[in-house]
């Protein structure tokens, strides 16, 4: 917009210069402290094993990878994610990308872009919850940028109103489908969710911190926009079915009637998924905001109609229109979970649908890339199987050698990268992010405290996440189960929680009911005042 980049950088640098080290250094210790501290997190070493702490952190990786019990590896690993994303993310500058602001080549792997079929969302998955928000403001403002060129791109290319993102885009917003110089591939060309993916960010922030200025100003119009593509995009299928086509599940293929590869179907259970979600967002906005009625009214009329979730004959949740021989049951991405996390469609009230999904993990298995075993660190956490997401933990934590050759299997290099391989930081967010869900969760409109707590962490503490709603929690626990919890209200919400031990609120008489999916506390707050929550 016509600045000068070299007078503002050097300006910055004039100022700098004239500060003493020591000046420098305590602000710098000042400011990354104030955003570091709201979170702590540690875990008790129950089993008593010696741990050589004075020994470098690659010796100490080394020998978690090789079996050895180190819970202090496991919470640094948490709190480095939070550290690579306020250094790498603050509010005017970009969003951190495939690499953050460590790239190392001149031309890095996949040019550090934005791939945003999975990996840009990805870096901030941990930013609400783990008590970041200001970071999650980058990405949020590109957005802005991106819903822009978004609107020439659904004009331009598919006579469409509202704005549409593909799988890639850049520094500069480009949304329209990239093609690798002539080599590209439908397989991860030709995908027209990522815009719509992206809105949840921005609904997202809104539900974890309650900015109703921010809802009405920032995100409800890009939003909006977005389901007005979709709205275009969607086609009625012979049964009355709205259903995206072409579609496309990122990345991967099936074997047609014939035992042809093929990429490209119908409804593909990620774009529904997507879709479903967006619709679902706008409605609650709309509500909330009290406006924009008769949109609403078609949101849900048209939600109705769209393409149902789909179980197979192998029990599994289709990833197709129909139920498609895969041809790699292993394969990194696992889109179509997506209704669990990082949607809210399926959870443990939604039983069939809940079951397809833990099948369809133990078919896809633990193998993957970094991002990959991240990503299914999150899906068990909301499975609620603590043991299996603490043994990708394990997984992803496992040591990589970079001098030796690219075998394809993720882990952490030395200095605790996320090995893709090559490093993509997406892995190591996803990591954070997977931790903080199995301690808590609120994507379904209630706070569960530690629904996926692993045997290794019998005994240990947070402070300072998170929850939809705008409550920061805190937890004390030993023997797997909580011993009390704070809860302070940042908004003056109503707090509904779910335990797996019955509670009650201290200094009252409000105790926790049981029901089938827990024990169930419920009880008004007031703005900024602190709850103890006690085990009865």
């Amino acid at each position: 917009d016509g600045k000068d980049e070299n007078k503002i950088a050097s300006d910055r640098i004039n100022k700098a210069v004239k500060k003493s080290y020591s000046q420098l250094f305590n602000s710098h210790i000042a400011d990354y402290k104030h955003y570091f501290d709201r979170v702590s997190f540690a875990v008790k070493d129950t089993v008593n094993t010696p741990i050589k702490l004075k020994l470098p952190s690659n010796e100490r990786l080394k020998a978690y990878s090789n079996g050895a019990y180190d819970p202090k590896i496991e919470t640094l690993y948490f709190q480095y994610g939070r550290y690579l994303l306020i250094s790498s993310s603050r509010p005017g500058g970009p969003p951190a990308n495939l690499q953050g602001i460590w790239n190392k080549e001149l031309r890095a792997p996949w040019s550090s872009n934005y791939t945003i079929n999975i990996n840009t969302q990805m870096n901030y998955w941990p930013a609400e919850v783990t008590n970041l928000s200001e970071m999650h403001q980058p990405l949020l403002d590109w957005i802005q940028s991106l819903a822009k060129t978004g609107k020439a791109t659904a004009r331009e290319f598919y006579n469409a109103k509202g704005w549409v993102a593909h799988h890639n885009s850049d520094l500069w917003a480009l949304s329209n489908p990239v093609g690798d110089k002539g080599d590209g591939d439908p397989v991860w060309a030709n995908w027209w969710m990522g815009g719509n993916w992206l809105t949840q960010h921005l609904y997202e922030h809104y539900r974890f911190t309650g900015d109703k200025k921010f809802l009405a100003e920032k995100a409800y119009p890009v939003m909006k926009d977005a389901a007005i593509f979709s709205l275009d995009w969607l086609v009625e299928d012979k049964n009355g079915y709205l259903v995206t086509a072409p579609s496309t599940s990122p990345e991967n293929k099936f074997k047609d009637s014939k035992g042809k590869e093929q990429s490209v179907s119908v409804a593909t259970t990620m774009d529904m998924s997507i879709i479903r979600d967006l619709f679902d967002n706008l409605i609650e906005a709309s509500e909330t905001l009290g406006t924009d009625k008769a949109f609403r009214e078609t949101l849900i009329a048209k939600r109705a109609k769209l393409y149902p979730l789909q179980i197979g004959k192998n029990g599994t949740l289709m990833e197709w229109y129909k139920d498609f021989e895969e041809t790699d049951i292993h394969h990194r991405h696992a889109s179509h979970l997506f209704g669990l996390h990082p949607g809210r469609e399926i959870t443990p009230l939604t039983t069939d649908f809940f079951n397809a999904a833990k099948k369809s993990l133990e078919v896809r298995g633990d193998e993957g890339t970094g991002w990959s075993k991240g990503w299914k660190i999150n899906w068990w956490a909301r499975l609620q199987d603590g043991d299996h997401a603490y043994s990708l933990i394990r997984q992803l934590l496992n040591y990589v050698d970079p001098s030796k050759k690219n075998t394809g299997a993720g882990g952490t290099y030395p200095n605790f990268f996320d090995a893709h391989p090559p490093f993509q930081i997406d892995g190591n967010f996803a990591g954070t992010a997977g931790m903080a869900e199995m301690l808590l969760q609120s994507q379904a409109n209630y706070i569960h405290l530690l629904p996926a707590l692993p045997k290794a962490w019998s005994e240990g503490h947070v402070k300072g996440l998170i929850a939809r709603g705008g409550f920061e929690i805190d937890m004390d626990w030993s023997k797997q189960q909580l011993n009390n919890a704070t809860v302070k209200s940042l908004n003056g919400a109503e707090c509904i929680i779910i335990t797996k031990v019955p509670v009650k609120i201290k200094d009252s008489d409000i105790v926790s009911q049981k029901t089938d999916n827990g024990y169930k506390i419920s009880f008004k707050t007031s703005k900024g005042k602190t709850y103890q929550i006690v085990k009865l």
